[in-house]
C-alpha cells in the first residue's frame, strides 16, 4: 500500500513550525515543457526562501504520494514523459500502478493539507468550463473540504468565471483578494468580479485563516494575487485568442483532462509566448505572496 510520504526535511520544519509553502507538480509534468519545468519550478522555490518559507513540491514517486520532492525527484519527473497527470480520483489508480504522476491544485491541496501545511502557492485553480457548466474542476470541491489557504492569480482565464465564483460562494470559500476588490483574471489583473474581501497584507489573511478554524469551519480560502502588470496580457489580446482556441478544441473533441493543457499550450502558440511569460511572472508573484502569508501564520 502506498501511504503518504513526507520528506525529512519538511517534517523537521513542520515540528519546528517554521514557514512552509506547498507547489504543485502537474505544473512540471503538464504545465511546462522541460526543462523550462524545472526552471519555473526553482524560481518559485527561491522566491518563497527569499521570503523567509521554505517550499515543498507535492508529487507521486512510484506511486506514492510525496510531499517534499527533492531537487533530483523533479528532475526526473519533470523528464519522464510517462508521467501521468494526478486528481484526486487518480491517487488509488496511480499508487496500485506504481507510476510518477504530477499532482493537480485538487490533489496538491489535499496532500499539502493532510501533512500539515497551510498555505499553498499555483498558477490558477479549476473551475467550471465555458459552454460545459457540468464540467467542474475537482478544485473547487477540494477547495470546499479542506482547510488550506490556496494562493493564485484566480481562475485560469479559459474558464467561466463568474459560475466559478458562484460555486465557491455555494460551498462557503471565501475569496480575498490581495491589494485588490476585484478577482484576479490570471492573464489580466482583472475579471471585473469583486472578491468577498480585499486584504492589505499577509498578517490580515492569517487572522481570516484563524478566525476560520476557531470555527472549525471545513473550507479552505482562495487568496487571488492579480499579475504584476509589467507582464499582464489584457482581456482585448487574450480573449479572441481563447476562443479560438476553445473553437480548436471542440472541432477536435477534446474533452477532460486534456482540454486545460491543450487550451494553455495553444494559447502560447497564438500569443507568440506572450502568455507564457504572463504565466511565468504570476506564478513567481504567487510564490512570493504565498511565502509571506506562511511567514506570518508562523508568527500567529
Amino acid at each position: 500500500m502506498k501511504q503518504l510520504q513526507v520528506n525529512p526535511q519538511i517534517s523537521t520544519a513542520l515540528a519546528e513550525g517554521r514557514p512552509l509553502v506547498a507547489l504543485e507538480s502537474a505544473l512540471i509534468t503538464h504545465g511546462f515543457a522541460y526543462p523550462a519545468s524545472v526552471e519555473i519550478t526553482a524560481q518559485m522555490a527561491a522566491a518563497i526562501r527569499a521570503e523567509g518559507a521554505e517550499p515543498a513540491v507535492v508529487g507521486i514517486w512510484h506511486g506514492a504520494p510525496t510531499v517534499g520532492l527533492s531537487d533530483a525527484q523533479i528532475k526526473a519527473l519533470a523528464a519522464d514523459k510517462t508521467a501521468v497527470k494526478v486528481s484526486v480520483r487518480d491517487l488509488p489508480l496511480a499508487g496500485v500502478r506504481g507510476l510518477h504522476g504530477g499532482t493537480t491544485v485538487a490533489t496538491t491541496a489535499l496532500l499539502a493539507h493532510r501533512a500539515g501545511l497551510r498555505v499553498f502557492a499555483t498558477g490558477g485553480i479549476g473551475g467550471v468550463h465555458r459552454g460545459h457548466p457540468e464540467d467542474i474542476s475537482a478544485d473547487l470541491p477540494v477547495l470546499a473540504s479542506t482547510p488550506i489557504i490556496v494562493v493564485c492569480a484566480g481562475a485560469k482565464a479559459i474558464l467561466d468565471l463568474p459560475r466559478t465564483l458562484e460555486f465557491l460562494e455555494t460551498w462557503g470559500v471565501p475569496v480575498l483578494g490581495w491589494q485588490a476588490e476585484e478577482f484576479a483574471a490570471f492573464y489580466s489583473r482583472s475579471a471585473g468580479l469583486p472578491v468577498d474581501q480585499k486584504v492589505a497584507d499577509a498578517e490580515t489573511v492569517a487572522a481570516i485563516y484563524h478566525q476560520q478554524r476557531a470555527l472549525q469551519l471545513p473550507q479552505g480560502i482562495l487568496l487571488t494575487a492579480p499579475i504584476p502588470a509589467a507582464a499582464e496580457v489584457p482581456p482585448a489580446e487574450s480573449e479572441p485568442l481563447i476562443a479560438q482556441a476553445l473553437a480548436e478544441a471542440e472541432a477536435q473533441a477534446i474533452t477532460g483532462k486534456r482540454v486545460t493543457p491543450y487550451l494553455l499550450a495553444r494559447l502560447v502558440e497564438l500569443s507568440g509566448k506572450h502568455t507564457q511569460i504572463a504565466n511565468e511572472s504570476l506564478l513567481i508573484n504567487n510564490a512570493r505572496v504565498a511565502a509571506q502569508v506562511a511567514c506570518a501564520l508562523a508568527t500567529k
